[in-house]
């Protein structure tokens, strides 16, 4: 095996043209192109500049997960936010995913899923 050492001290004596000659004639021996891919740079550089400012939403969705072990205190939490009888509130406490509310504020969904874990429940924001 070569000098590593000769080597790169030959390599770093030439100069640019010489060392664009010595390029073409390794891709020439080994078959290969030393130019970086064009689609490859388009494509990485392509989403990134197409990113677009994401909206903040705002509307939420507060859906029941789980009733959890303290059914009825989730109930009557459901009850007091949606002004729901009896039975609609058991069954929507009874019914993974159903929206407890739909459509309301940050500060809304935020305060409704505090109260419906306070009473056991496994409440997501949506």
């Amino acid at each position: 095996m070569a000098d590593m050492e000769k080597l790169i001290a030959d390599l770093s004596a030439l100069t640019v043209l010489e060392a664009a000659e010595l390029v073409k004639k390794l891709e020439e021996k080994w078959g290969v192109s030393a130019a970086a891919p064009v689609a490859a740079v388009a494509v990485a550089a392509g989403p990134a500049a197409a990113a677009e400012p994401v909206e903040e939403k705002t509307e939420f969705d507060v859906v029941i997960k789980d009733a959890g072990p303290k059914k009825i205190e989730t109930i009557k939490v459901i009850r007091q936010l949606t002004n729901l009888g009896l039975v609609e509130a058991k069954t929507m406490a009874e019914t993974a995913g159903s929206k407890v509310l739909s459509a309301v504020s940050k500060e809304a969904a935020a305060d409704a899923k505090a109260k419906l874990e306070a009473a056991g429940a496994v409440v997501e924001v949506l």
